[in-house]
């Protein structure tokens, strides 16, 4: 008997007819013997619409009170699932994340969890019982509710799989999978039979959208098991079928994970560059250009400064496509007038960047030449670069996007098993 935890997105809790049929899956795992949390998405849709309501109402809306209306969709989804359980001949019992509890800290819209009381859980899963938790949402010290920000869902999965020690964490969404790169631009795309940690990370930090990044960081530090797999197949699929699809993100390499030099491509196409040219060559000048923008809450990817000539410099640095307008103008403001007073602020926020990722990479060189030859002979001119251990990542022009992707899982083999 192992102890599981089960999520489900959105879109497999978007009808009643769906929620039926992830009651059905539950429930063939708990006629096998297992004990199962599970942890459910609102329906599809759902959190934009009350969202939107809220909106509507007051434009300026007030964070808490979005959190106390955005989290009643989880509700919802989480009411209707166990009863759906009960329907299936399963003892089953909803719980909100303020009623378990799921402890967070008071940063309304993109709270964090802090810790999980694990004893009524413990309780009803011994009892024989189905626990369904609602995801995405808990409460803070002053007993506010709270939410977790977009994807909490996959966090708050992965939260409870390490706070009961649970044997795996099963992340259910509308694919089967992690892929090399994104099917719908590489029709050879693969499905990855294993991931590490550190490879996942990087994947969702550079664009990937399977998993949320927070879910991720928190797997790898609680070394939580955590697959993801499709709702999409048959509930009523074979059980040790099931066990072994989809993905499994690992904390361990493996001797055939070193043999994969790179697992996977990822790509960004809503990006931004900004580049002040001619800024003074001093201690503290990336400060005084990056700290407004930090200021502004504007998240800075990619940072480039070039080599000083006759005392100055040209500072490079990428920015969401969302927050270029914004950018631009903080710099060609308080900074240039203020700070810095650069020969000339430019940008183009029409650029994409693509990654490499691999584990496999520190243990094989070659790599970065191998990349920059294979967007050479496309014909794809590389504006920045950036490098980790197990990444590089290069920004270019975004109509080139798709054409370096489909090369570069071509060059690296990607479409090999």
């Amino acid at each position: 008997m192992a102890l599981i935890v089960h999520k489900y997105g959105g879109t497999s809790m978007g009808s009643t007819e769906r929620i039926a049929n992830v009651a059905k899956r539950v429930a063939k795992w708990m006629r096998a013997g297992h004990q199962v949390v599970v942890v459910p998405s609102a329906m599809s849709g759902e959190t934009n619409r009350l969202l939107d309501l809220a909106k509507e109402i007051n434009p300026e809306a007030n964070p808490r009170e979005l959190d106390q209306i955005a989290s009643t969709g989880e509700q919802v989804s989480s009411g209707l699932l166990a009863l759906a359980l009960m329907r299936e001949g399963i003892d089953a019992v909803s719980y909100a994340g303020w009623q378990v509890t799921v402890h967070t800290d008071s940063s309304f819209t993109k709270a964090r969890i802090k810790s999980i009381d694990d004893q009524k859980i413990l309780k009803d899963l011994n009892a024989g019982r189905a626990v369904v938790v609602t995801g995405f949402q808990g409460v803070d010290p002053e007993g506010n509710i709270t939410t977790l920000g977009r994807g909490g869902s996959d966090t708050s999965a992965v939260a409870m799989a390490a706070a009961l020690k649970a044997d795996e964490c099963l992340i259910y969404t509308d694919v089967d999978g992690v892929y090399t790169t994104d099917p719908r631009v590489c029709e050879d795309a693969r499905r990855l039979d294993k991931i590490t940690f550190e490879e996942m990370l990087e994947m969702a930090g550079l664009g990937s959208k399977v998993l949320q990044i927070r879910s991720v960081e928190f797997a790898g530090k609680y070394k939580v098991k955590t697959r993801v797999l499709s709702s999409l197949t048959g509930p009523l699929m074979p059980l040790d079928q099931e066990m072994k699809s989809g993905t499994l993100i690992t904390f361990e390499e493996d001797s055939t994970m070193e043999a994969a030099v790179i697992s996977g491509i990822a790509f960004a196409h809503d990006e931004a560059k900004l580049t002040v040219l001619g800024a003074p060559d001093r201690p503290g000048i990336a400060y005084q250009i990056l700290g407004p923008i930090a200021d502004a809450n504007i998240d800075v990817d990619i940072i480039i400064q070039n080599q000083s000539v006759e005392g100055k410099t040209d500072f490079t640095f990428t920015v969401p496509r969302a927050d270029y307008q914004k950018a631009l103008d903080i710099l060609k403001g308080t900074v240039q007038q203020a700070h810095i007073e650069a020969k000339e602020i430019s940008g183009d926020p029409k650029v994409s960047k693509v990654s490499v990722v691999g584990v496999g990479m520190r243990s094989h060189v070659g790599i970065a030449s191998k990349m920059f030859r294979t967007l050479s002979e496309e014909g794809i001119n590389i504006l920045m670069i950036s490098t980790s251990e197990i990444k590089i990542s290069v920004v270019i022009d975004e109509k080139y996007m798709e054409l370096a992707v489909r090369a570069l899982h071509k060059a690296f083999e990607l479409d090999q098993k």
